[in-house]
């Protein structure tokens, strides 16, 4: 991942924060590598196709401790449309440029934002439960929006590569799988594993 130095490192220490909470059975979301352009853009099986879209989402919600970890404590609102409608206008953009469909990508950039959000209340309630577990430091919201913007582009072109599969009767099963996978190489716990499915939901066309 290409994170300036700070937000990596407070991404390992809400990692290692989670982990300890968690216990040693589960961990937080970790970050890892995006999949490369060619990953994203070139003609492969069904799987192919998914398995980035679940590997960059849970990328996406592991830069959700961060954001938790920025407002907790403070006036900011999880909640926030107007940054909300940002990023979705920018994505539809994206997607126009990219050959893409602005409708499927904002649809599921919509549940990719509602999964985020998931992922912050559950750990403020964690926080409010037991404060000691809380972050020590406060991440620079910016740089964290500047990752997850980085990520954003990612997704973008993985919905647009994906098209075939996305829009295939199998489409559920592979996802299914894909997201499987994904849960368990990053070892997500059950908080960001219930907010990696919300964050899938509309990947398969209807």
């Amino acid at each position: 991942m290409h994170l300036t130095s700070t937000v990596g490192r407070a991404l390992s220490a809400c990692a290692a924060t989670a982990a300890l909470f968690a216990g040693s059975a589960v961990a937080v979301a970790a970050p890892v590598p995006a999949p490369a352009p060619q990953e994203l853009t070139a003609p492969t099986a069904p799987y192919g196709q998914l398995r980035p879209l679940a590997d960059l989402s849970a990328q996406r919600l592991a830069t959700a401790d961060l954001v938790a970890a920025a407002k907790y404590g403070t006036d900011s609102p999880i909640d926030d449309p107007i940054r909300e409608k940002q990023v979705l206008d920018v994505v539809a953009r994206q997607a126009r440029e990219t050959g893409g469909d602005p409708e499927a990508t904002v649809r599921i950039f919509r549940d990719q934002i509602d999964a985020n959000k998931v992922v912050q209340r559950g750990l403020f309630r964690r926080w409010d439960a037991d404060p000691s577990q809380a972050p020590k430091e406060r991440p620079d919201l910016s740089e964290v929006r500047e990752e997850i913007d980085r990520i954003n582009g990612g997704l973008v072109r993985g919905i647009a590569a994906s098209s075939d599969a996305r829009t295939a009767p199998y489409c559920g099963g592979v996802l299914t799988a894909a997201a499987v996978h994904t849960r368990h190489a990053d070892r997500l716990d059950a908080l960001h594993g219930v907010a990696l499915g919300r964050a899938l939901r509309s990947v398969c066309a209807r």
